[in-house]
């Protein structure tokens, strides 16, 4: 992208000010896993145990300091997801008590980091990274994972574009031109 994506302008605030926004409404202490340095001014920060191992390394340092049964991970460079789709996606972890992830998957592939995880995914998470393996879809063959399938997300009105992400800086100015229309 050229610049972290947490502090790019989209439609008149940071992606990181709209993903916080998203996340207060529904709970009152979400956190930034992240650098503490960075991040501190913005709200609590939770910082890699097992620095430099990507997504699979934040859920983990997350879960570890979280107290709370239902974890949601939201990627800041998901600007489309909505609060009603949060609120149906916490009612279907609450309906799989015996879910230790539930998380959608379209015809692109899972998505990870728009999903509740439950404290138990901790371990399996640090025994992959301590054997160098980094990748959360690969732990989902290996917990209770409740898969969101996109047949069931667009029965239920959402569609799989609300997981589109901002990666570089045409994606961010093809939205822009988008959204003008």
């Amino acid at each position: 992208m050229g610049a972290d994506k947490a502090f790019i302008d989209y439609h008149g605030c940071t992606l990181l000010a709209r993903a916080l926004d998203l996340a207060r409404s529904i709970t009152s202490r979400p956190c930034i896993v992240g650098s503490r340095e960075k991040f501190a001014p913005f709200a609590p920060v939770v910082e890699d145990i097992f620095r430099d191992c990507g997504p699979l390394g934040g859920i983990h340092a997350a879960l570890r300091a979280s107290s709370t049964e239902l974890n949601l991970m939201l990627a800041v460079d998901t600007p489309f997801v909505s609060l009603v789709f949060l609120q149906y996606l916490i009612r279907r972890a609450q309906s799989v008590p015996d879910a230790t992830v539930i998380v959608p998957r379209t015809h692109a592939g899972w998505q990870p980091l728009c999903a509740i995880y439950r404290p138990e995914f901790a371990d399996p998470a640090e025994a992959a990274l301590r054997a160098g393996q980094n990748r959360i879809d690969r732990l989902f063959g290996e917990v209770r994972t409740r898969a969101i399938e996109q047949k069931e997300l667009e029965a239920a009105g959402f569609s799989a574009s609300i997981f589109r992400n901002l990666n570089t800086p045409e994606e961010l100015e093809s939205e822009r031109q988008r959204q003008r229309v």
